[in-house]
């Protein structure tokens, strides 16, 4: 068997170049021959996304990003929105598997909400991408922050800042429920497990609201004024911790180190005001496109969904001040509409 496939693709190899050399030789063009089997594997296949909801930056630059490499060549993609609602996606997710799309695309709330129907979709032969957020359950792939490295580089950070002073910081996290909170969290307590002079005098969930995060931080200002560092779990969120910061006149004092997707006003323009001091970004943009790339593949591909399990992490980008002022730091959304 393997000498017959061996003679077969040499044979094919052959075909190729002579009919390559003879094109050439008569000063006529060639007919790419991988580019039909390309585009019916993709034409008329749709894409299903569902965020936890649509309306922030990374929702809606994922999926911006999702149309503009996967439409060109044929495909759709459809949005459902739960708006944070976790039972309205459950109920996107079931009904998106009823429809039957190649690819499903899942930002997950939490570990457990869409475990068993990510099974029952790759059971029904759809693919499903998870992004940044994690659920209990693996599917063919995940693009993503490395996590752990994110929770490790803001401690360092807020741990270096905090030399010298009180080394008093706060950790501001997400939602408690979800995989990107626990796993940042388990970067935070690697790097404070090397530095026992730093202690964390609060450490609550905001669960990603930019005004329970504002609240938080407030409480921890009037009980610690002397706090030397916090460590946010999203920017989106971390506005409001900024906020609490900048209203107890300690914006500069106290370091405030958080993470996000890297869109200008959320990132850049907080880093360059003050807001922020380091905000570690997982690239939107580059996400879909990763995102992208591995659904064109695997639509083409032929492998059963569910059969692997891959994962794509995503390439970290630290804002500081030395470069939130400096083009491609940052991406604006408004520019990708």
């Amino acid at each position: 068997m393997k000498i017959v496939r061996k003679i077969t693709t040499a044979a094919i190899g052959l075909a190729l170049g002579l009919s390559a050399a003879t094109a050439f030789a008569q000063g006529k063009g060639l007919d790419e021959p991988f580019r039909d089997g390309y585009k019916k594997a993709l034409a008329g296949k749709t894409v299903g996304y569902i965020p936890v909801a649509m309306g922030f930056d990374l929702a809606q630059g994922w999926y911006i990003g999702l149309k503009k490499e996967l439409e060109p060549s044929g495909m759709k993609v459809v949005a459902r929105d739960p708006n944070w609602n976790t039972n309205a996606g459950a109920q996107a997710m079931t009904a998106l598997i009823a429809e039957k799309p190649a690819v499903i695309v899942l930002h997950n709330p939490d570990v457990q909400t869409y475990a068993k129907l990510i099974q029952k979709a790759e059971a029904a032969g759809i693919y499903v991408v998870q992004i940044n957020m994690r659920s209990s359950q693996p599917s063919t792939a995940f693009v993503g922050a490395d996590w752990v490295d994110i929770g490790e580089r803001n401690a360092e950070a807020v741990v270096q800042s905090c030399k010298g002073k009180s080394n008093k910081i706060a950790i501001v996290q997400g939602a408690p429920t979800a995989a990107t909170s626990a796993y940042t969290l388990k970067g935070v307590e690697n790097v404070l497990a090397k530095n026992p002079q730093v202690k964390v005098v609060s450490n609550q969930a905001a669960d990603w609201d930019a005004a329970k995060a504002k609240a938080l931080t407030q409480t921890v200002l009037k009980q610690h004024p002397d706090l030397c560092g916090i460590i946010g779990f999203w920017d989106g969120m971390d506005i409001g911790t900024a906020a609490a910061v900048k209203e107890a006149g300690l914006t500069g004092k106290v370091y405030l180190a958080t993470s996000g997707g890297g869109e200008q006003k959320g990132a850049c323009d907080m880093v360059k005001s003050g807001g922020f001091d380091l905000d570690i970004s997982y690239d939107v943009p580059t996400q879909a496109s990763n995102m992208a790339a591995m659904i064109k593949w695997l639509v083409q591909g032929g492998v059963k969904p569910g059969a692997a399990k891959q994962n794509i992490y995503t390439t970290l980008i630290p804002i500081t001040k030395e470069n939130a002022s400096l083009d491609g730091t940052c991406w604006k959304l408004t520019a990708s509409k």
